[in-house]
C-alpha cells in the first residue's frame, strides 16, 4: 500500500480567489466592482493561480523538511507507552525474601520492572465479606441462628444473618470474581492470611504488601458528573482507612466470657498507592513487633463462632485448614469501600521498562540548544542528569522540564525527546547552556514500552535475579502503545500548528482526547456548555468530552470506557485546558432500540446469507464507532433514528428484492421495518412517528434485531422453533436393553 503524503494546505484556486475578494471591503471599501471584468479582479485571479501552484509545491516537500517543521514547532514524536499491572510473588522461605525496586520479571522475552520494594512471605490472602442474606432461611439454619443468638445474649430484633462470601481471588473465572463490600452487613473487608506452614514470629515487625485492584467497571454519566476533572497535578485526598489484625486474646470483662469477642489490634500503614483502595496499587502494612497472640480466635462456646465482632465463619475446609489469622479493613468515617476485583499478598506493581546504566554524554561547547544522544530511545519518566560545572567544582544535578518557556537565563534546565532518546539544554536566554569543558552524565533513566507488554493473565512467570521466589500475574497487563510512526507524526503537523497543544475549541478537546497515550480511545465528542448534572441547561464555562473505547468485550455493540481510561483522558486534558474551564470526561449514554425487518429474497439467493447480511448492515449503520455509522464516524450524538433511513440501508444488500410489508396491529400502515425503543420498565414501545428521538448526549444501542423472510415480527421478539403437532411437552422414551 503506498504512503499517502499529507496535505498541509488544501486550499484551491477558487477558495483563494473567494478569500481575497472577501477582504476587499475591509482593506479597500471604495472598491465596489467585484465582477470578473474589473482589472483588479483579474490581478486577484492571477495571484490566486500563482498561490495554488505555490501550495502544490509546498505540499510536495520531503520528509526531512517536514521533520524540521516538527522540530521548529517543538513537537516531538510520541514515544512508546509501557504496559503496567500487578504481579504476586510466592516463596517457601519462612524468614521472607526481599524483592528490591526495579527487579526484573519476564513474560517470555518481554521484560518488566517492579515499581516498588516488597518482602515476600510464605502466606497468601483470601478476601471475604459478611454478605447480607435476604432470602428466607430453612428450618435448620433458623435453628442454628437461634443458638448463636442465645450464645451471644442478643435479641432477635438486634441480629442480622450473613453468609461468608469469598472473592477477588481468581478474576479469570467466568463472570469475574468481584467482591462488593456494599453488599455486606458491616462495610468491612476481611482478609484471611493462609499458608501451609508459616512461622509468625519471623514476620514480627515485618512489612506485608497487599495488592489491591478495584473493579474496572464502566461508570454512568451521572456517576462521572459527581467528580469533574480536578486539574493538573491535583490529587484528591484519600479516604481514611483503618487496618486491624485479629488476636487470640478475648476482650476484657465481656458480658458472656464463653462467647467473648477477640481483641483487634491496629496495624500501621507505611505506604499506600491505592488512594484508600480506590485505584490499583499496593498497601504496605507494618506488622506488630509482638505476634505471640496473633492467630485464629475460637470462642469457648462453639455456637458463638463468627458472631459479634469475631472474624467471619469459614465453611470452606481447605481455607479453614490453612488459616493463620485475619486482617480487616474499613473506613472509620462509616463510608463504604469500592468493589474489589483482585486482592492478594506479596504484590507489587510492574511496568514494561528497563533501567539503563549510567552514561557519560560528553562535554559542553557553550552553544545554544546543545543535544546529546542517550544510548536507548523510548525514554520513560525522569532522566537524572548531572553536569560537572567548572565554577562549582562538583557535579550539579539539573532539572528536567517539558519545554523552556518558563526558564530564565541561569536556570539549570534540560528537556528530553523521549521517542528519539535525546537530551537538550537551553539557548542562553531560556535555560543555561552547557559551558565549554563541562562534563555531562546521566545517572539513571528507564526505557521501554510498546504493545508487546499487553500480555494476558499468567504470562509473567520468571523473576530474574531473585532466587527462591516464583511470580505470576492474575490480571492482564494493560496500556502498552508503540512509538508513533513517522507518517503519523507528519500527518498531525497542521493540527499541532493550529492547536499548539492547547485545548480551547471543541475540536481541540476532541482531537486531544483521541491522542491520550495508553487510553485506547476510538472516538471522542465534545459537548460545549454541557454539565452532566444539569444536561438540559446551558452551563457557562463547562465542557464535557464523551469518550468511546476501542473495544469492550462485555458490550461489543455498545462499548463503554472503564474508569482508568476516563481518568487518563482527564489527566491528559487537564494539562492542556484553560484554568477557567470546568471539564467533565464522561462515558457515552446509550438508548436501547430494537429493529425487526421482513425481507423478500430474490430468486437464486439463500435466505440465511441474506438475513445475516441485512443484520450486519444495520448493526454497522447504527454502530457508535468508526469506520461505521451514516458518515463513517459512528452514529452522531443526538441524531434521530428514522425507520425509513434504516429501510434504505437494508435495501442496499444484494439479494433483497424488497421489504415485505406487514400489518401492525391497530394501524392501517404496511411496514417492512419496525422500530421500537425500550422504556423504563424494559418493555419495547413502537413510536407512532416511526422514529426515536435522542438527547444530544445519547447514541443508539441495537439491543435486539430480527430479520425474517416475510412480514416483520414484533420488535424485541426472538425467533422460536415451530410448535410440533401433538402434545406440546416431549418426553424421552426409555432405551431398550437386553
Amino acid at each position: 500500500m503506498p504512503l499517502r503524503t499529507p496535505v498541509l494546505d488544501d486550499r484551491s484556486y477558487a477558495q483563494l480567489r473567494d478569500e481575497l475578494i472577501a477582504r476587499i471591503p475591509v482593506y479597500a471599501p471604495e472598491w465596489t466592482d467585484h465582477h470578473p471584468s474589473d482589472p483588479g479582479i483579474t490581478l486577484i485571479e492571477l495571484f490566486a493561480f500563482l498561490g495554488e501552484n505555490l501550495l502544490f509545491r509546498f505540499n510536495q516537500i520531503p520528509d526531512a523538511t517536514k521533520m524540521a517543521f516538527l522540530d521548529l514547532l517543538h513537537v516531538p514524536m510520541r514515544s512508546a507507552v509501557p504496559a503496567a499491572g500487578m504481579v504476586r510473588f510466592e516463596t517457601g522461605a519462612s524468614d521472607g525474601i526481599v524483592v528490591d525496586r526495579s527487579s526484573r520479571v519476564l513474560a517470555g522475552d518481554v521484560p518488566f520492572q517492579t515499581l516498588g520494594e516488597t518482602t515476600v512471605w510464605p502466606v497468601s490472602a483470601r478476601a471475604a465479606i459478611r454478605a447480607t442474606v435476604d432470602e428466607d432461611l430453612d428450618a435448620d439454619t433458623t435453628e442454628y441462628l437461634a443458638r448463636t443468638r442465645d450464645a451471644i445474649g442478643a435479641l432477635t430484633a438486634s441480629v442480622r444473618s450473613y453468609r461468608t462470601s469469598f472473592g477477588a481471588h481468581d478474576p479469570t473465572q467466568a463472570g469475574g470474581d468481584v467482591l462488593d463490600p456494599r453488599q455486606s452487613i458491616d462495610d468491612t473487608i476481611y482478609i484471611a492470611l493462609v499458608s501451609d506452614a508459616v512461622d509468625l514470629t519471623a514476620m514480627a515487625a515485618g512489612l506485608l504488601s497487599i495488592g489491591v485492584v478495584p473493579r474496572s467497571d464502566a461508570p454512568t454519566m451521572e456517576e462521572r458528573a459527581e467528580t469533574p476533572c480536578p486539574g493538573e497535578g491535583f490529587q484528591p485526598p484519600s479516604p481514611p482507612m483503618q487496618w486491624q489484625i485479629c488476636t487470640t486474646t478475648p476482650v476484657s470483662d465481656p458480658p458472656r466470657p464463653d462467647s467473648a469477642d477477640p481483641v483487634w489490634r491496629n496495624v500501621a500503614v507505611v505506604g499506600d498507592t491505592t488512594s484508600g483502595m480506590t485505584q490499583p496499587g499496593v498497601v504496605r502494612l507494618e506488622l506488630p513487633s509482638d505476634l505471640s497472640d496473633i492467630g485464629v480466635y475460637v470462642p469457648d462456646n462453639p455456637d458463638a463462632i463468627g458472631a459479634g465482632d469475631q472474624p467471619p465463619l469459614v465453611e470452606d475446609p481447605e481455607i479453614d485448614a490453612q488459616l493463620v489469622t485475619w486482617l480487616r479493613v474499613f473506613r472509620p468515617d462509616g463510608g463504604g469501600l469500592a468493589p474489589i476485583e483482585w486482592l492478594d499478598t506479596n504484590s507489587v506493581g510492574v511496568e514494561q521498562a528497563i533501567s539503563a546504566r549510567a552514561e557519560f554524554l560528553g562535554t559542553g561547547t557553550g552553544e545554544a540548544t546543545q543535544e546529546r544522544n542517550l544510548v536507548h530511545a523510548d525514554v520513560l519518566g525522569t532522566v537524572e542528569l548531572d553536569v560537572e560545572e567548572l565554577g562549582a567544582g562538583r557535579w550539579v544535578p539539573w532539572v528536567q522540564v517539558e519545554d523552556f518557556r518558563a526558564s530564565s537565563v541561569d536556570d539549570r534546565h534540560f528537556s528530553v525527546d523521549r521517542e528519539a532518546g535525546i537530551v537538550r539544554c537551553g539557548d542562553g536566554r531560556r535555560g543555561r547552556p552547557w559551558q565549554i569543558g563541562e562534563r555531562i552524565r546521566v545517572r539513571h533513566y528507564r526505557y521501554g514500552g510498546g504493545v508487546d507488554g499487553n500480555v494476558g493473565p499468567g504470562a509473567i512467570t520468571k523473576a530474574a535475579g531473585v532466587p527462591g521466589v516464583e511470580v505470576t500475574n492474575a490480571l492482564a497487563m494493560r496500556g502498552g502503545v508503540d512509538a508513533e510512526p513517522l507518517t503519523d507524526a507528519i500527518g498531525r503537523i497542521p493540527e499541532e500548528f493550529r492547536r499548539h497543544d492547547r485545548a480551547v475549541t471543541a475540536s481541540d478537546f476532541r482531537e486531544l482526547a483521541l491522542e491520550t497515550p495508553g487510553a485506547g480511545v476510538a472516538r471522542a465528542e465534545t459537548l460545549p456548555l454541557f454539565d452532566p448534572l444539569s444536561p438540559s441547561e446551558v452551563a457557562a464555562g463547562v465542557v464535557s468530552v464523551v469518550v468511546f473505547p476501542e473495544r469492550d468485550p462485555k458490550h461489543p455493540s455498545a462499548p463503554r470506557p472503564e474508569r482508568p481510561a476516563l481518568d487518563a483522558v482527564c489527566r491528559w486534558l487537564d494539562a492542556r485546558r484553560l484554568v477557567t474551564t470546568e471539564l467533565h470526561v464522561i462515558p457515552p449514554t446509550y438508548r436501547r432500540i430494537a429493529v425487526s425487518v421482513g425481507v423478500s429474497v430474490k430468486p437464486g439467493y439463500g435466505i440465511e446469507s441474506v438475513r445475516r447480511w441485512v443484520e450486519l448492515v444495520l448493526r454497522q449503520y447504527l454502530a457508535p464507532l468508526p469506520p461505521f455509522g451514516p458518515d463513517g464516524g459512528g452514529w452522531p450524538l443526538g441524531r434521530r433514528i428514522f425507520a425509513p433511513e434504516l429501510e434504505a440501508a437494508a435495501l442496499q444488500v444484494e439479494g433483497v428484492e424488497f421489504l415485505e410489508p406487514g400489518q401492525i396491529p391497530g394501524s392501517p400502515c404496511l411496514l417492512g421495518l419496525r422500530l421500537a425503543e425500550e422504556d423504563g420498565s424494559g418493555e419495547w414501545i413502537e413510536p407512532d412517528s416511526r422514529s426515536v428521538s435522542l438527547e444530544k448526549w445519547e447514541v443508539p444501542e441495537l439491543a435486539e434485531i430480527t430479520v425474517v423472510e416475510g412480514p416483520a415480527m414484533e420488535p424485541g421478539l426472538d425467533l422460536e422453533p415451530p410448535v410440533p403437532d401433538g402434545p406440546p411437552v416431549p418426553v424421552r422414551a426409555p432405551r431398550e436393553v437386553c
